[in-house]
């Protein structure tokens, strides 16, 4: 569940574009970040750093999107934060007496230091490169944006170029919105998926070091009575 309460505002944001571009869906994954972050102090009566962080990146990219128009701006965003990640899970490598993950995930499983450390940097590694890969495909949008407003001349709104343009001028536009929605796909399917994937192989790894759970006096007794 919390894990699904960690993603709920990319889902709102992916609903949002689908419904009325990305221009709505960055004020509602904004606000959804805000609702995030009140629900889970509401709940626990703290805050979560990482969804400190993304609250904090989410309002400066995002507010940067909305005042400058720009969608740059908020595609850089999952960037920063997987990197904003990475370098914390990196700093407590070094820094303090357990690393990142260990702080995390210590009451439930039961590894050496060595285990924990490798176990840090594989999240490290992980953080890094889903940034790149965000990068590698919001590039795709970049390109053919670029190419559109230099065949145009000035800058073009992808919402209402379909009805302005035809042939060459039509096709960029086209494509630049499916590039567009490429990211868009991605920043759900794509990097949740790929979560996912990392998280299970993880619990797979992780899984010989899992704490056993003492028996209740009740089990004792019905394995006996067997």
């Amino acid at each position: 569940m919390k894990f699904l309460f960690d993603f709920f505002p990319i889902l709102l944001f992916f609903i949002a574009y689908k419904l009325y571009g990305i221009y709505v869906a960055t004020a509602v994954a904004i606000a959804a970040s805000f609702l995030q972050v009140t629900l889970y102090w509401l709940k626990h009566r703290r805050f979560e750093k990482m969804h400190l962080v993304t609250l904090g990146l989410i309002v400066l990219l995002g507010g940067a999107t909305l005042l400058l128009q720009n969608k740059a701006f908020f595609m850089w965003k999952p960037t920063a934060v997987n990197w904003a990640f990475a370098l914390a899970f990196l700093l407590t490598q070094f820094i303090g007496d357990k690393p990142l993950v260990e702080r995390m995930m210590s009451h439930a499983i039961d590894a050496p230091t060595t285990v924990w450390r490798r176990l840090n940097i594989s999240w490290v590694s992980f953080f890094i490169l889903m940034g790149f890969a965000n990068l590698y495909v919001a590039n795709f949008y970049f390109q053919t944006e670029a190419a559109l407003f230099s065949a145009a001349g000035h800058e073009v709104d992808l919402t209402t170029c379909q009805q302005m343009f035809q042939g060459q001028l039509l096709d960029l536009c086209n494509h630049a919105r499916e590039m567009e929605n490429n990211w868009v796909n991605f920043k759900l399917f794509g990097m949740l998926g790929l979560t996912v994937l990392f998280v299970i192989g993880q619990s797979v790894y992780l899984a010989k070091h899992m704490k056993q759970q003492p028996e209740s006096p009740k089990q004792t007794e019905q394995e006996n009575e067997a």
